[in-house]
């Protein structure tokens, strides 16, 4: 069976495979993103929090309307990994959203960033996808346990997706690495 479903025989060749993946690639490159989130996370009521005072999230997702949940349950099965959440709305929307998701460092590590190196998306967001997949490393290897870790993980997240610079993240590399001044 190939991504549309289709069981004809015949469709399972190369130029099909092609295809199947050419639209994962675009999908995604349209429509996916990969982020870096950062949670403070204090000591609170005796228990001891974060070494560094943060806790370091990583997220590959890809979001659509109710009308469209097949593609993300076509890339979910595609992938092999992750899962589609329901983002409910009840305000004046006319669809509720949902989204493919993948959290799971191993999923990261082993299916999404492979994936993405071997099949390169053609826009901008391929950067994003380098530095994600590059914060996603540091943060197995352990680095984001680190003051010095978590600021160059902050860095490089900061270069991700609206290449704002964010508040928070420059909060956490003013709190966790001398010198450092917010600039604007």
């Amino acid at each position: 069976m190939n991504l549309w479903g289709d069981n004809a025989v015949g469709t399972d060749n190369q130029q099909e495979r092609l295809i199947e993946l050419g639209w994962v690639i675009g999908f995604v490159d349209g429509e996916g993103c990969f982020s870096i989130g950062f949670v403070r996370q204090s000591r609170r009521n005796g228990r001891r929090g974060y070494r560094t005072g943060y806790q370091v999230s990583h997220e590959f997702a890809v979001t659509q309307g109710a009308r469209s949940i097949g593609c993300l349950r076509r890339l979910q099965e595609y992938l092999g990994v992750g899962y589609v959440l329901a983002n409910r709305r009840y305000d004046n929307h006319r669809e509720h959203l949902y989204r493919y998701v993948v959290r799971k460092r191993a999923d990261l590590l082993g299916v999404v960033i492979p994936f993405f190196r071997q099949h390169p998306m053609r826009s901008s967001k391929q950067d994003d996808f380098e530095n994600f997949a590059r914060c996603v490393e540091m943060i197995a290897a352990g680095q984001h346990l680190s003051r010095r870790g978590l600021a160059q993980i902050v860095e490089i997240a900061q270069r991700m997706n609206r290449r704002k610079p964010r508040a928070e993240l420059i909060r956490i590399l003013r709190d966790h690495t001398p010198g450092i001044r917010a600039t604007g």
